[in-house]
């Protein structure tokens, strides 16, 4: 089999590097031929992968965190090109829904197992602004609120790792926080009022363990959306702990929603506009947007 190999050499704070280089000698030594596409860049090694893709590979493996499964999936998804994930990062909460090993040999196995048996199918989400043909896929969640900029300054912090970044980072979004004006528009109901967060969620976790949709599932053609009400800045820290248990689904100005698509648009009469948006951690950009789930868009290698 013939495999494109894609590192992010920075994941899980050097990780990566050393994850990387040992399944390119384990994928090697099982008898795979490996086109190391690794670039200095993200935008370079998806510019790499695609034009791989085109060649003729029998696989994509990505090994980092959500930033490059985002990378994978948005040059396998809808062309049936199965996508192989090792878990490198310090969030990893798509490689978590899925199920997947961080030990090398493990992942390499389940690699193996879905290059022989058959990948799995499983949801993508086709993002971008409304009325336009340009569009970007995720896997994970869209983070459309204090979660998002959250995720922007966390991006920002050198320590502490893993979802200890997202607890640091929640100080000063607090601080600058006043309840967004939101309208979501799903398939048949409209979601209108001041609000805290909306989050288009494919896989249960974001932000390296917060259980944002606990009932999320990457395989039933639908979207959970969770859309909260204006929270004030106690009433944040308040519930932001339950949300590693799944919890502030309990609270009463928390709703989780399922569509198959959804509008997400700033009102100016409600609130402040929304942060830029994230999806699997990576910065998508500002509202309005547009999500649509595409079942089956996504064959995992696992």
């Amino acid at each position: 089999m013939t495999l494109g190999l894609v590192v992010n050499p920075t994941a899980g704070k050097g990780r990566g590097a050393r994850i990387g280089a040992r399944v390119h000698d384990v994928l090697r030594r099982r008898g795979h031929a490996v086109v190391d596409l690794s670039a200095a860049t993200l935008a370079q090694a998806t510019d790499r992968a695609r034009a791989a893709a085109l060649e003729g590979l029998d696989g994509l493996v990505v090994v980092g965190g959500d930033g490059m499964v985002h990378l994978g999936v948005n040059v396998v998804a809808g062309t049936g090109l199965g996508l192989g994930i090792v878990p490198a990062g310090t969030g990893n909460d798509i490689a978590r829904a899925f199920g997947l090993p961080k030990d090398v040999d493990r992942a390499v196995a389940a690699v193996e197992h879905g290059l022989d048996a058959g990948a799995r199918p499983v949801d993508a989400v086709r993002t971008g602004a409304p009325g336009l043909a340009a569009h970007e896929w995720f896997a994970g969640a869209l983070s459309c609120g204090i979660d998002a900029d959250v995720n922007a300054r966390a991006n920002e912090l050198r320590w502490p790792r893993g979802s200890a970044r997202y607890v640091r980072a929640l100080i000063p979004a607090l601080a600058a926080f006043r309840p967004y004006g939101y309208r979501v528009t799903l398939d048949d109901q409209v979601w209108e009022q001041p609000g805290t967060l909306v989050a288009v969620a494919n896989v249960p976790w974001i932000g390296g363990g917060l259980n944002i949709a606990p009932d999320a599932v990457v395989d039933d053609g639908l979207l959970d959306v969770v859309v909260a009400g204006p929270f004030t800045k106690p009433g944040v820290v308040r519930i932001f702990p339950s949300i590693y248990r799944g919890g502030h689904v309990g609270h009463p100005q928390v709703q989780v929603l399922r569509s198959r698509s959804v509008l997400i648009e700033p009102v100016s009469e409600l609130g402040p506009t929304p942060p830029p948006a994230f999806a699997d951690g990576e910065r998508i950009g500002p509202l309005p947007l547009r999500a649509e789930v595409v079942p089956g868009a996504l064959r995992v290698l696992c």
